[in-house]
């Protein structure tokens, strides 16, 4: 199976220079684990998951940081035309439940998450609200 058949494809991004609180709201407004930092290009920086908003607060630092500065950097991604065999392999090896998937130029172009590998593959429907 290809990952283009399993990926979102509305991928939200938002720019490094965006304070972490913002970036925390958007998480929650939009129901998802995860928004790609790309600023202004379509290559992503960086990745600001839902484990990085739970990392920033416990540790303290202020909500009005810039993203870039505490954004996971770096990015692990997977091409358009890999399999899902590959995204399980990178998904396991990094321990990650989100995964970019990137065109032949490096532009980010979907993202394959855990949550939707549960409920497309195995009818195991999450909770989003």
């Amino acid at each position: 199976m290809r990952i283009q058949g399993l990926m979102i494809e509305d991928v939200v991004t938002v720019s490094g220079s965006i304070p972490v609180k913002e970036a925390i709201e958007t998480l929650y407004n939009r129901h998802i684990g995860s928004v790609i930092i790309t600023d202004g290009d379509c290559k992503g920086k960086g990745i600001f998951t839902e484990r990085d908003a739970i990392r920033i607060v416990a540790t303290g630092v202020s909500l009005d940081t810039p993203l870039k500065k505490v954004m996971t950097r770096n990015l692990k991604t997977i091409s358009l035309d890999a399999t899902f065999s590959q995204a399980r392999r990178i998904m396991d090896t990094y321990h990650i439940r989100h995964l970019p998937v990137i065109d032949e130029q490096g532009c980010v172009v979907g993202l394959v998450s855990l949550r939707t590998i549960l409920d497309e593959l195995l009818g195991i429907h999450t909770i989003t609200t």
